[in-house]
């Protein structure tokens, strides 16, 4: 539904995607296979060069030797969800975990404020979705963030005027639940990612549920985003791609808005192009939206055909952020304060992603520590849950609450958290008079099992 039917088969941003490449990208593939020796193995090149398939098949961040062990290991998982059940090694890691990853939506977060402001039902789509294809940018990164610990939060204050706290709530399987709020919205998450492994790529399919409530009219917005696929994971140039339909609705009046995400096609055609249309509850189309998420956003009123209005310009909505040039995780300038103690409150809580050791030696270039701390870390959750079963007790997150609620997703069904309110209290009553001190934080232990701000633990 990204386009009325009638521009399916037009020119200029809503042209339809082109297939002429298909046979020849079917060879290439096929013959990248036989020069390996790998079967149902395929090499994608995203700059959409015409190098050699099996020189683009040799690149990549790992060693040959590298490449042929983690095969082997790899090779039994193929078709299999490998979303907690596999072993990385810590080379392919972000200093970040999926906690961190969550706090990546609120970089552009002044967006949701437009809307709570903007008087227009339609113009209020525009920036809300801009606002969820904004993060985009962040997402293709090829390091893969830490699995949080059961237990395990993040806290982020001192950006738009925003609290936002997430909690690993489950980890079998592993679901994350997040919560932000301003004086202009809310913002509530239950995540389930689930994977298929299908040799040297991952599917990656967002199962959860994303509302955001603007306070000023109490509309309440649902968001369904499009899968993800990360390719060449072990041969050729690792690179990320998010076909398919993102969906925005407002639950309230019936408006919706569709963007359709553009493979990427042989040759890098139509990489990172996004265009599809705001929506009034009849289903005609109002606003037309096209871009790059990686780079801007533009809309145009239109009209019941989806043609732009006589008189009416494309108008830039939002646009990427400077990001620091030659990142060594491709890191924007958001995503180091996320890691940073700039952005965590006064007294921060013992179980937060910042002070896990991995993360923390992996940010400062020590692979062999942060792959040490990652085993210890991933042994004592064992043995916590080993303890914990022992004595018939069960987990219970601080934060969220699990409700009777289970909701259906375009992947599969999805228990929901909510938010219940105990770390606003938390947050009210703590006294905030004794800051941490940053040259100490490496003494400070990381503990998801054990609730309670440092300065008690």
């Amino acid at each position: 539904m990204g386009t009325p039917n009638k521009n399916e088969n037009k020119g200029g941003f809503f042209s339809a995607m082109t297939s002429g490449f298909s046979m020849f990208s079917s060879a290439m593939h096929r013959s990248v296979n036989g020069l390996l020796g790998y079967e149902g193995v395929e090499v994608i090149n995203p700059e959409g060069g015409k190098e050699d398939a099996e020189e683009e098949a040799q690149r990549g961040r790992w060693q040959q030797e590298e490449r042929d062990s983690y095969w082997k290991m790899m090779q039994k998982y193929i078709g299999s969800d490998i979303t907690s059940m596999v072993t990385l090694p810590v080379l392919i890691f972000e200093p970040m975990t999926m906690l961190q990853k969550m706090a990546e939506l609120m970089e552009y977060s002044y967006l949701l404020d437009q809307a709570d402001e903007c008087e227009d039902p339609y113009m209020r789509l525009v920036y809300a979705s801009s606002w969820a294809v904004s993060v985009y940018f962040a997402y293709q990164r090829t390091w893969k963030p830490f699995n949080p610990i059961l237990g395990e939060t993040y806290e982020l204050v001192d950006h738009g005027g925003i609290t936002f706290i997430s909690e690993q709530v489950s980890h079998h399987p592993p679901m994350s639940a997040g919560h932000a709020e301003n004086e202009h919205f809310t913002y509530d998450v239950t995540s389930k990612l689930k994977t298929k492994f299908l040799g040297n790529s991952v599917d990656v399919y967002p199962v959860g549920r994303t509302r955001v409530t603007l306070k000023r009219d109490g509309v309440v917005l649902d968001l369904v985003p499009p899968p993800t696929k990360v390719n060449n994971l072990i041969f050729g140039r690792t690179w990320v791609d998010s076909p398919g339909e993102m969906v925005m609705t407002n639950l309230t009046t019936g408006d919706k808005v569709v963007l359709y995400f553009q493979p990427c096609g042989w040759f890098g055609a139509n990489r990172y192009e996004v265009d599809g249309y705001v929506y009034n509850a009849d289903e005609e189309p109002k606003i037309l939206m096209t871009g790059k998420w990686s780079e801007s956003l533009s809309y145009q009123p239109c009209d019941s055909e989806g043609e732009p209005l006589p008189g009416t310009e494309l108008k830039e909505v939002w646009h990427i952020a400077e990001t620091p040039a030659k990142d060594e995780f491709q890191y924007t300038y958001f995503a180091h304060k996320l890691n940073s103690f700039d952005t965590a409150p006064k007294k921060l809580l013992a179980s937060d992603s910042r002070l896990r050791p991995d993360r923390w030696a992996l940010e400062k270039g020590d692979l062999s520590k942060a792959g040490a701390e990652k085993s210890s870390l991933e042994e004592k959750q064992r043995t916590e849950k080993k303890n914990r079963e022992a004595k018939g007790d069960n987990f219970k997150p601080k934060w969220f609450d699990m409700t009777d609620e289970v909701t259906t997703t375009p992947w599969g069904e999805l228990e929901i958290y909510r938010f219940n309110g105990k770390y606003t209290e938390h947050r009210n009553t703590v006294d905030t008079s004794d800051a941490i001190v940053l040259d100490d934080v490496q003494s400070i232990e990381f503990n998801p099992w054990q609730y309670g701000n440092l300065s008690e633990e």
